[in-house]
């Protein structure tokens, strides 16, 4: 149930109060959010190569999904009042940055190529810790993000002198920055805020800010009726348009909302990685990216580390979790020696 308050949290959503969980309809759910949001690179790339900037497709896509959305923000309309720095921030950070740097990627290097390397950002995140708040880290964790490293090394194959085009990867490392600064933003969140209020505002914030930059009032409107060819095909560009906004952004962050009230968050996050897949497998179909031999040993080797990673570093769940029952053991050892007070509940 969406009345819920939720807590987002390092892969997608979680809840402070545990859910009932439906593994078999979880699994449904975290699957078609995988889907949705793995086909956002082949949908943005015709209207790409019809001469479109990937601000004004990002733009396209977040206002979009802001009308599809409004309905939620209208119910919700308290949000923004009581956490605005939140609605801003995910405006900008993962509404608006990971999606223009990806298609910014997409529009100079392959779809499936631009989307494993976004997927290094819980690999940042883990880096993150580590280095700027200096928190101990856990051997598998390291493991994870050796993996993710060699994993992009083979990707773009650096002993050949990097093949793909460097602005295109270094636009792909800046998504991977923007997602991880979204986990890290999601994990401060409180319980005040449903996560899909939270998305409809966002998109809000996007479409305002990108406003501006993708300067709408030039966008090639009539690219929107034309015959766009995809995969032997041809699409109405609209159609595109449609898919971005309604499929890839607003179904899919609903669903993937249902998947993680479902599963645990870490079910989720590790079918979320299907989404790589897919991309892939849409690309490889459609556009004819093909990955070489060694890239797609470099996508697994990607895929495998960054998973680790976002599996080895625990939630703020978790953490609560531990540090209660440090003190309980804390409040038990001082009640056996009989000098304090006994254990302390849970509900303290």
């Amino acid at each position: 149930m969406l009345g819920e308050d939720p807590i987002i949290t390092p892969w997608r959503f979680s809840v402070s109060v545990q859910p009932v969980r439906h593994r078999a309809s979880g699994l449904a759910f975290a699957l078609a959010a995988a889907l949705a949001f793995g086909g956002a690179g082949v949908a943005a790339r015709p209207l790409l190569a019809a001469g479109m900037d990937p601000l004004q497709v990002t733009w396209l896509r977040v206002a979009g999904a802001a009308l599809v959305l409004a309905p939620i923000a209208v119910v919700h309309w308290r949000v923004p009042l009581r956490r605005p720095w939140l609605v801003l921030g995910y405006g900008v950070v993962p509404m608006a940055g990971v999606q223009a740097l990806y298609f910014g990627a997409v529009a100079r290097i392959p779809v499936g190529v631009a989307l494993l390397i976004e997927f290094l950002g819980p690999v940042l995140v883990l880096v993150w810790f580590r280095v700027v708040r200096r928190t101990r880290v856990s051997p598998a964790a390291m493991v994870g993000v050796v993996l993710a490293v060699a994993g992009l090394g083979l990707l773009l194959e650096v002993w050949a002198g990097m093949r793909l085009d460097p602005v295109g990867v270094g636009l792909a490392l800046g998504a991977a920055a923007a997602q991880a600064g979204f986990f890290l933003l999601s994990d401060a969140t409180g319980e005040d805020a449903d996560p899909l209020a939270v998305i409809a505002f966002g998109a809000v914030v996007a479409a305002a800010l990108l406003g501006v930059p993708a300067r709408p009032w030039t966008l090639p409107w009539g690219t929107l009726g034309e015959a766009l060819p995809l995969g032997g095909v041809v699409v109405p560009g609209w159609a595109m348009v449609v898919w971005l906004a309604v499929v890839s952004t607003a179904v899919a962050y609903a669903v993937g909302v249902m998947a993680v009230r479902r599963l645990s968050p870490q079910v989720a996050g590790g079918v979320a990685y299907l989404e790589v897949v897919t991309a892939i497998g849409l690309a490889w179909v459609l556009l004819g990216e093909a990955l070489s031999l060694v890239q797609a040993l470099g996508a697994v080797v990607i895929v495998a580390g960054a998973f680790v990673t976002q599996t080895a570093v625990p939630s703020r769940a978790a953490e609560v979790s531990r540090a209660r029952r440090a003190v309980a053991s804390e409040g038990a050892g001082l009640g056996e020696g009989g000098a304090g007070p006994g254990p302390v509940s849970e509900g303290r």
